[in-house]
């Protein structure tokens, strides 16, 4: 009699668990991720031989994916079909988004690469809201970055309560409101910055984590601003500068000009040490 070995005996306690599509154009394929609001798997659509990811929810209800259908922008997964399992589970079937956390990408980013693409984020979020649909949940595992640079937005959910470190007071409370996601997002900024970011951007995430919601940015779009202003090397208006710092920024600025002036102040003074002897 030949035995299993234990790396055999889970993989066929992993299939056992996996959803039964059948009677679906779908077949599962491996288990990608396992959270508090479902499990996403990678499945075959047999019909159009493509990969894709299947979320199975873990209560029944498919708001989450009429939701997300809603939701037509470059910066949000896609949703490409809704069904219900047999054990009367919903399931939905997206893009299957390969690439990297925010968070383990930026690593290996300079700051203003991770800048930019914060700003993506927040064109996704703002596109969100436009429509009436707060976040929630948003966090660098639900950001992910391909590689060609696409930054997508995943996990919008009526139904998320949100992460700890995340989640503005508010949340904590049971009040969710668009400037609650501008809270998670000022935490994320900090997160791509690092703590030794300079005083400006740092003005930017205290704002966005503002305890009193009043008192952050009135918007998505008015927090991605403010980072456009750091990273053109314009006045964060969070940010009070005194007269050196506002000198300072502004010869980085306009670096090139400056050299220039500076050089030709040079020459005309060598001109005159020279004209004088």
């Amino acid at each position: 009699m030949k035995w299993l070995s234990d790396r055999t005996v889970e993989h066929l306690r992993q299939v056992a668990e996996w959803p039964d599509l059948t009677g679906t154009k779908y077949e599962v394929v491996a288990e990608l991720a396992h959270g508090g609001m479902g499990t996403i798997y990678i499945a075959r659509d047999r019909e159009l031989n493509r990969e894709v990811a299947v979320k199975v929810l873990s209560g029944p209800g498919a708001e989450e994916a009429r939701i997300l259908a809603r939701l037509e922008h470059p910066g949000i997964v896609p949703v490409h079909d809704v069904g219900e399992l047999p054990d009367g589970r919903v399931f939905y079937v997206m893009k299957l988004v390969r690439g990297r956390r925010l968070d383990e990408w930026g690593r290996e980013q300079a700051l203003g690469e991770r800048l930019r693409a914060f700003q993506k984020l927040c064109e996704a979020v703002a596109f969100a809201h436009a429509h009436g649909v707060i976040h929630r949940d948003l966090k660098p595992e639900n950001v992910m970055v391909g590689a060609f640079g696409e930054v997508l937005v995943m996990d919008f959910g009526v139904a998320v309560a949100g992460t700890p470190g995340y989640m503005a007071p508010e949340q904590e409370r049971g009040e969710v409101e668009e400037r609650s996601d501008v809270y998670a997002l000022g935490v994320i900024l900090r997160v791509l910055a690092g703590e030794e970011a300079a005083k400006p951007l740092r003005a930017v995430w205290e704002k966005a984590m503002a305890v009193d919601s009043g008192e952050r940015y009135a918007g998505v779009g008015e927090l991605s601003s403010e980072v456009g202003r750091y990273v053109s090397g314009e006045r964060v208006l969070a940010y009070r500068e005194g007269i050196l710092e506002q000198a300072g920024r502004l010869a980085a600025r306009h670096r090139t000009a400056v050299l220039l002036v500076l050089a030709y102040l040079l020459m005309r003074l060598l001109l005159l040490l020279f004209l004088g002897r």
